[in-house]
């Protein structure tokens, strides 16, 4: 016996907040690589780099509340949410990627150090930080959303790294020196590669069908064993069905053999609220027959 339970509350639509937090950084991000490059500052590039990182990661959290309500069909049977997963692997990839170009060129640049006005760099970097808090305060009320909580986080995070690089702009108009634009650029660039690598690791581990990161599979198991009636709990499976959504399955040894339709709302209800997975599938056993049918040693 199964159930599968999915919880479509109507949520806040934030397509208005992803499009207008999208358009502002990627016409800033525009402004940064023009004057980054006429100024020859690494430190506004590497902040560019870091802002078409957000942006991505903004469009894949609207591709992923997109995704996460796609009807399923008789050949995809959960819709295209694990589509999400692949996006994140591919944002991660390609972050990389441009954080090893950003850091060679930062460290060249401390041996060949290029004249920078500080002034630009600041007022530059200002409007950078008025940019990320507005797109910040757009996602502030996410409430029990992943993906809205996590574009307010990197949004926020944002502001910081171009309060960063204001704060560099200063020190090289008040004291002429030029190796604070590439060392700045390289915290930057550590930045990136910290937030990166988490999501890196995350995405491949969606990916490989692990436990999804803020679910305890030993409090899940000890949830379930501790249930009235039940004997035993096996075949317990947790993974991410996208980026933001999980599933879980599990096989119960009910002894007394009587289908229980309040205890399954139960679990399902209980296993949504406390651990936020969203698709259950229990299976209630009498554990006189094996898995697949095999009859049990010592079964009559």
């Amino acid at each position: 016996m199964s159930s599968h339970q999915e919880h479509h509350r109507a949520a806040p639509n934030y397509n208005q907040a992803f499009g207008i937090g999208i358009g502002l950084n990627a016409a800033y991000i525009a402004v940064e690589v023009i004057v980054g490059l006429s100024i020859h500052s690494m430190a506004l590039l590497a902040d560019a780099g870091h802002n078409t990182g957000e942006v991505l990661s903004l469009g894949l959290a609207w591709a992923g509340n997109y995704l996460n309500q796609s009807e399923r069909s008789h050949r995809r049977t959960y819709g295209l949410r694990r589509s999400s997963i692949l996006a994140s692997l591919t944002n991660a990839i390609i972050l990389l990627v441009a954080i090893g170009a950003i850091g060679w060129e930062a460290v060249r640049r401390f041996a060949q150090p290029q004249p920078v006005p500080g002034g630009t760099l600041m007022w530059v970097a200002g409007i950078g930080v008025v940019i990320n808090a507005v797109t910040a305060l757009l996602f502030m009320k996410g409430g029990r959303d992943v993906n809205i909580r996590i574009a307010f986080v990197h949004m926020a995070a944002d502001a910081g790294v171009s309060a960063g690089v204001v704060v560099a702009g200063l020190i090289i108009h008040l004291t002429g020196l030029l190796w604070v634009d590439p060392a700045m650029s390289l915290v930057i660039v550590v930045v990136i590669a910290f937030g990166t690598w988490g999501l890196l690791r995350d995405s491949v581990n969606l990916a490989l069908d692990a436990v999804p990161r803020g679910i305890d599979p030993a409090q899940v198991q000890d949830y379930l064993d501790q249930l009235p009636g039940i004997a035993a709990v096996h075949d317990l499976h947790i993974w991410g069905l996208s980026t933001t959504q999980s599933a879980l399955t599990a096989h119960l040894v009910k002894p007394d053999g009587r289908l229980d339709d309040g205890l399954l709302k139960e679990v399902c209800e209980e296993l949504h609220q406390r651990f936020g997975i969203e698709h259950v599938t229990v299976q209630f056993e009498t554990g006189r027959v094996g898995p697949c049918g095999a009859t049990s040693p010592g079964a009559v």
